[in-house]
């Protein structure tokens, strides 16, 4: 457990003004579920764009974006950074490589944004192969955070979520209760900073996601609802499904339904 005060993030208490907006987006998968072996999956293709330049796209054409941070597999680093200048995307503003888990990726990142943010900034911590985030959720996350604190991208529970053991049924969950983590997730930027250092100085270094880290620390989450095309694409079904978005997409804009 984290040192907060009554669970609230010290750095939350003292606000004095609206801070500039960051996103920090995590492209350091390979792909490994996706079954690729010539690239990682946040460089495959759409209509010869890739997944990851999608993404940012989200991100750099939202007026609320003050600028982006990239984590990237170190090899594909110039790979990516041409791909940045070819679709002029003016607010990413360093693209730096990874660590060895996505932990570690992420403190990596928020270092490289220390350095260009003070520590009001609000950071959107994104999947780079989540490339259906909404202008909606982006500018939901911000204002969540302004007026609460750290904010959660989640989606409904559709099905029945059990646990089991050995094969065997334990329990089973209200759906009603569950909600599916997402992304953004939204911090303000001292405080997500205060808690990776936190998870360093104790030897913690796996924990899955940002909002786990957060909860351990001590910090109150709260919920942003987003829509349920906001998927990762992590799987080859959901790489059809972000097509079949796509195409919609690109029909209503054509046809206007």
């Amino acid at each position: 457990m984290g040192t907060l005060s009554d669970n609230e993030p010290a750095a939350s208490l003292q606000r004095k003004r609206f801070p500039v907006n960051y996103a920090l987006i995590f492209a350091g998968g390979t792909g490994q579920r996706m079954n690729t072996r010539t690239r990682p999956k946040q460089f495959l293709e759409l209509y010869g764009k890739p997944i990851i330049i999608y993404t940012l796209e989200a991100f750099d054409n939202h007026p609320g974006i003050d600028g982006i941070v990239v984590v990237c597999l170190e090899d594909w680093i110039p790979f990516l950074q041409k791909k940045i200048e070819h679709y002029d995307m003016a607010k990413v503003r360093t693209v730096v490589p990874g660590g060895r888990t996505g932990q570690e990726s992420i403190r990596c990142g928020l270092n490289a944004l220390e350095a260009l943010a003070d520590d009001d900034a609000v950071v959107l911590v994104h999947d780079g192969v989540r490339p259906l985030v909404s202008g909606d959720t982006i500018s939901d996350c911000i204002a969540s955070v302004r007026e609460r604190g750290s904010a959660i991208a989640v989606s409904p529970a559709i099905e029945t979520i059990l646990q089991e053991s050995n094969g065997e049924v334990k329990n089973i969950t209200d759906r009603s209760e569950c909600r599916l983590a997402k992304a953004p997730q939204s911090f303000w930027l001292a405080d997500i900073l205060a808690a990776h250092r936190w998870a360093e100085s104790e030897g913690l270094q796996d924990f899955i996601d940002s909002a786990s880290l957060m909860k351990s620390f001590g910090a109150r989450l709260f919920t942003v609802p987003t829509g349920p095309e906001n998927i990762k694409i992590t799987t080859p079904s959901d790489f059809y499904i972000f097509r079949a978005f796509v195409d919609a997409r690109e029909s209503s804009e054509v046809f206007g339904f």
